[in-house]
């Protein structure tokens, strides 16, 4: 299906080789979240077949996500429900990186400009973003949809970039409200920071992603209460969508 689009690509320093603390997530491509602080990966949970991850508050951190195909693909990114370049309630049709093969892209914070983010850090649910834009309903999810792209031909140049897509595309997901032992962790919108980003153009294979990655996370303590670290009960009622609906707007207040 022929959907061609304009992208926008992420001036990337090349890929550094490091091991990674967590098992394999996807088939298209490895997901870390990356404590700023330490350099390291946060260490996932898997429970009853999703992927969590304990935050702790006011930690600064980003989305690393490294291409294991032979092709460029597109990762269309959202936090908490929220699409990470755009600011717009998340849809997997929308802008999203695209990331060379075998390449990895560090997603630092919402996108402000070509050339800003603000970072992204774990807060209370009141003080995240979502919230503060009056969308706090999908706190508490990291969302990567991969797009393969169409086969055309085509010069590539120096640059190592992710790339951002532009397409709509509704989406819809579970969510979860259970008990808590302490406040709902989200991510805030953080200290502004240096981020060099283009424009470039890339055509899906198709208007589906070929796969979506979700990780879920909250405080320990929360985790700890629904069984995640250590016990096993599960959470109830919904879960957070990483997909329920340019670049980021200032929050509202």
């Amino acid at each position: 299906m022929k959907s061609r689009i304009v992208a926008l690509l992420l001036l990337m320093l090349p890929a550094l080789a490091g091991a990674s603390s967590n098992p394999d997530v996807g088939r298209l491509a490895d997901i870390d979240i990356i404590d700023r602080h330490s350099g390291q990966a946060l260490p996932m949970y898997r429970h009853d077949g999703r992927w969590y991850l304990a935050g702790d508050p006011g930690r600064e951190y980003e989305i690393r996500i490294r291409n294991r195909s032979n092709e460029r693909i597109m990762a269309v990114t959202s936090v908490d429900g929220v699409n990470v370049i755009t600011g717009q309630t998340a849809s997997a049709g929308q802008s999203g990186y695209v990331i060379d093969r075998r390449d990895r892209v560090d997603i630092e914070g919402w996108r402000k400009s070509l050339s800003r983010v603000a970072r992204f850090y774990f807060t209370d649910l009141d003080d995240s973003y979502a919230a503060r834009t009056r969308r706090p309903d999908n706190v508490g999810a990291i969302g990567v949809a991969l797009f393969r792209e169409r086969r055309v031909y085509r010069y590539d140049d120096d640059r190592r970039v992710p790339q951002i897509q532009r397409e709509r595309d509704d989406a819809r997901g579970p969510s979860v409200q259970s008990k808590r032992a302490e406040p709902q962790l989200g991510t805030g919108h953080g200290r502004s920071a240096r981020s060099s980003a283009d424009y470039v153009e890339f055509e899906r294979a198709s208007k589906r992603p070929a796969e979506v990655l979700t990780i879920y996370y909250d405080s320990v303590r929360n985790l700890q209460a629904h069984g995640i670290i250590p016990r096993s009960r599960g959470w109830a009622s919904r879960l957070p969508e990483p997909f329920p609906g340019r670049f980021a707007p200032d929050p509202w207040d």
